[in-house]
């Protein structure tokens, strides 16, 4: 099992290259609108995903418990379809999400600004004026994402296992070097540890979602992490009744495990909702 994330800017082949990618390695192409259905099925209004959809949010919506609450569910969507194997994943930061696992290869995907200008003034069938301003703001809004909710340079190439230029290079071969790459890089041990980090990474979401969503204990920033049997829990709650019952809802979901609290207390805490 092996899991591709393509990040990439705008008229670049990203599209096109994954669907190549998922002809000739048959996997699953999850396109934005799969991952948007996806979230959705968690109760997340379609609106509430545009507002934070691959851009930096506005100054109040990053102060809101929608922000937080976008990027859960945005991390539960990619660990849920990564979760059934062999996918591929375009956009939304996946690929940090998914940074470190096991059997998961990072591509992005470029192109000369010549050529993406007169692909995008095809697209929108528009002026050169029109699509230098649809190139840079789509630059901004995918750059401020990465940088905004996963402290990353969207663009630098130390975040990526490969960089191609599909300004000379047809989705067709991108998707066939890619291809060579993962008979090297995916064995057999690959795959068992992905399907287990991923395993690790899904359940941590569960706990999250689990006591803030289900049980509804008010823990603020809570984040979760699952590595050999142990759970770890952080965040701040305002009394220590509440990391009891924090700790108390992890184990419903994981009885067998080690479950440590980092949680702090800090009275009269609150966020803007």
């Amino acid at each position: 099992m092996a899991i591709i994330t393509i990040s990439r800017e705008l008229a670049a082949l990203g599209d096109e290259t994954a669907h190549e990618l998922a002809n000739q390695l048959n996997y699953r192409f999850v396109d934005k609108t799969a991952l948007e259905e996806r979230i959705k099925s968690y109760g997340v209004p379609g609106h509430k995903i545009l507002k934070f959809d691959e851009k930096k949010p506005s100054f109040l919506a990053s102060l809101s418990q929608d922000r937080d609450n976008y990027v859960h569910f945005l991390k539960s969507a990619i660990l849920a379809e990564a979760a059934e194997g062999n996918a591929i994943l375009i956009g939304r930061g996946a690929g940090l999400i998914l940074k470190d696992v096991p059997g998961v290869f990072s591509l992005f995907l470029a192109a000369p600004p010549e050529i993406r200008l007169e692909r995008v003034k095809s697209y929108f069938h528009c002026d050169d004026k029109r699509a230098h301003h649809i190139i840079e703001q789509s630059d901004k809004d995918r750059d401020g994402f990465h940088r905004y909710f996963f402290d990353a340079v969207w663009k630098e190439p130390g975040n990526y296992h490969l960089v191609l230029n599909t300004g000379y290079l047809h989705p067709a071969l991108c998707a066939g070097i890619v291809g060579l790459m993962l008979d090297k890089i995916v064995t057999e041990e690959t795959e068992t540890q992905n399907t287990l980090r991923i395993k690790e990474l899904l359940l941590a979401q569960q706990i999250i979602h689990h006591i803030r969503f289900e049980r509804e204990v008010p823990i603020h920033f809570l984040e979760a992490s699952v590595s050999d049997g142990r759970i770890f829990l952080y965040g701040v709650a305002n009394a220590q009744s509440l990391i009891e019952a924090a700790i108390s809802s992890a184990r419903e979901l994981a009885p067998d495990a080690s479950i440590q609290s980092e949680i702090q207390v800090v009275q009269d805490y609150s966020v803007m909702p």
